[in-house]
């Protein structure tokens, strides 16, 4: 299982990265959406942690695109936003989990 990083925070995608290589995982980290869009797509034993605030295409976005896949892989999105911006989110991105920043390593830990 590997693990996609999309996020534009380089201290952000950084710390995550080094966080789950240290959990054992294959950490992979893309800038944007464009840059993931130009690797080898996700496998269904994949997770994508997807900042939803990317810049160029969102990380909402990117998620629509997923689900189009023949076997999505997991999604989990992460923002900044306040809690009632991701209310409202929640309900355009059906079942994908999402998480404000800053994120708790414990919980980032059991999801992955």
């Amino acid at each position: 299982m590997a693990i996609h990083i999309l996020e534009d925070d380089p201290g952000v995608s950084d710390s995550l990265r080094l966080f789950l290589q240290g959990l054992g995982h294959d950490a992979f980290v893309y800038p944007d959406a464009e840059s993931f869009f130009e690797a080898d797509p996700p496998g269904a034993d994949d997770t994508i942690i997807v900042d939803l605030n990317l810049p160029g295409i969102s990380g909402a976005q990117v998620i629509v695109w997923l689900r189009t896949l023949a076997e999505p892989p997991r999604v989990v999105a992460i923002t900044g936003q306040s809690q009632t911006v991701i209310e409202k989110l929640r309900a355009s991105l059906g079942d994908v989990m999402v998480l404000r920043k800053p994120l708790s390593s414990r919980i980032l830990a059991d999801i992955v």
